[in-house]
């Protein structure tokens, strides 16, 4: 069992920056590779960006690529979410997600969840 925690949203103007954090219990993290999604309203869940195991491996959705930065500590057992230069359009509830089998850009195969964390980009 993983139990996920993020933390860091909030409002920032367009162009801002805001640094998620997800925390993860346990003392498996890194057998996990790990993801992040987001919610906006009235919207399906979308990827963001997913890192591997050993952080070694990296991809993003086109929509945040050259914007947001997926890192990972495993000795803190915590992923985290650089959003850079952000747009309204990157207002949602991020999630964290945990995945034992490898990076995917699909929420199919991530079996644990946090409870997300807000974040409000205003023009």
């Amino acid at each position: 069992q993983v139990q996920l925690i993020e933390s860091g949203g909030g409002l920032v103007q367009a162009g801002g920056s805001l640094r998620l954090s997800c925390a993860a219990s346990g003392r498996t993290f890194s057998s996990y590779a790990m993801g992040w999604f987001r919610q906006a309203p009235g919207k399906e869940r979308e990827f963001v960006a997913t890192i591997s195991r050993n952080g070694g491996i990296t991809s993003y959705a086109d929509s945040v690529k050259g914007r947001f930065t997926i890192s990972r500590d495993n000795a803190k057992n915590t992923v985290y979410l650089q959003m850079n230069s952000l747009k309204p359009e990157d207002t949602a509830v991020y999630y964290c997600a945990a995945n034992p089998s490898r990076t995917s850009g699909s929420p199919v195969g991530y079996d644990y969840w946090g409870q997300g964390t807000q974040v409000t980009v205003s023009s």
